[in-house]
């Protein structure tokens, strides 16, 4: 297919399909970068409440900068991946403290910002400075590989590399911005991972996939290692209208949340075994007729399960664990301002908490 219809058909689809999003009213370097991070992993239907609120508390970079972490990572909080939340914040800062407030105005100066790679700079320097560059996300990629009949994996370096020479031969070196924001658009909207609609499509007579029957093959991508399983245990002393929370400072899920006292399991255990050990450990004397627990919460993350269990304890039935690092009592007031996992927040609303 020549490269100059292609760009052509895709920009003047656009301007005809397009959605009325806040981000594309906007040149300001720090509004495209803020939608970009949130949007990550993220349906747009998901992320735009984010963003209003975010541009709400934090209307400026240097906003963002003097915010404390506590608040970005509230702010923050039902959106997962919550390195992203950091690496916000720190880039915030690095923007201030480092280039005054203003956004490199480039794509490979833009790359050596914390937390910008390849897709995020280039989305900033073509839709804040024009800068001819591609962005190259999911829905790119699922464009390129049917229109075109790319086979190589999208999540293999070499296969990275095709499309994102392909995608900067197409773009528009005139109108950057508009080209990237089209193709991702159509394949958001129309080239769906799902039953697109191929006799509406407007690459109907070229697209590799549709004459050949691959929409459901293409793209071809690398099967993911199976998921981690993880069985957590959590000790929720509660003191009147008070729980005994931490936060959690481990390199590990959900670092600079807050959540109770855990005991993390390989596998498995009845309630009864974990509150006896419970017992000889000097933490809580309980047992199992005394005991509180919730059914199972089934967490899924990225490359993880998460299968936890709350043990509702009175704090006269603690022993050690008030004397644990970390851990203090919160009012249920305060809870509701603390940055938590979202699994956190699932059992508070389920026992009416928050």
């Amino acid at each position: 297919m020549d490269k100059r219809y292609f760009s052509d058909k895709v920009v003047k689809w656009y301007e005809e399909n397009k959605r009325d999003l806040p981000w594309r009213q906007t040149k300001d370097p720090y509004k495209v970068w803020l939608s970009e991070i949130i949007l990550q992993q993220t349906r747009v239907i998901q992320g735009l409440p984010y963003y209003l609120r975010f541009t709400e508390k934090f209307p400026t970079v240097h906003a963002l900068a003097a915010a404390a972490e506590q608040d970005v990572l509230r702010l923050w909080q039902g959106l997962g991946y919550y390195t992203r939340a950091r690496n916000l914040h720190k880039c915030a800062q690095e923007v201030v403290n480092t280039f005054g407030g203003h956004f490199p105005d480039n794509f490979e100066d833009l790359k050596k910002l914390r937390g910008i790679g390849d897709y995020t700079a280039a989305a900033i320097a073509s839709f804040s400075f024009r800068e001819p560059v591609a962005v190259v996300d999911g829905n790119v990629f699922r464009v390129l590989a049917r229109v075109f009949g790319i086979e190589k994996e999208i999540n293999s370096p070499e296969g990275k590399k095709i499309f994102t020479q392909l995608a900067n031969e197409l773009i528009s070196k005139k109108h950057p911005d508009v080209f990237n924001q089209a193709i991702m658009e159509f394949g958001a909207l129309f080239c769906t991972p799902k039953n697109p609609d191929c006799p509406a499509c407007i690459f109907r007579t070229s697209c590799f996939a549709a004459q050949h029957g691959l929409q459901a093959q293409l793209p071809v991508k690398a099967k993911a290692k199976a998921a981690r399983k993880r069985y957590f245990y959590y000790v929720v002393m509660q003191k009147g209208k008070s729980l005994l929370m931490k936060k959690r400072e481990a390199k590990d899920i959900w670092h600079g949340l807050f959540d109770f006292y855990l005991i993390e399991k390989t596998k498995a255990v009845k309630t009864e075994k974990l509150l006896a050990e419970l017992s000889a450990s000097g933490v809580a004397t309980l047992d199992a007729s005394e005991a509180d627990t919730s059914t199972v919460y089934k967490h899924v993350l990225s490359h993880q399960i998460i299968f936890a269990r709350f043990i509702v304890v009175a704090a006269s039935a603690s022993q050690a664990v008030a004397g644990e690092p970390g851990l203090k009592f919160y009012s249920l007031k305060k809870i509701a301002d603390l940055p938590k996992p979202v699994l956190i927040s699932r059992f508070l609303a389920d026992r009416q908490l928050l």
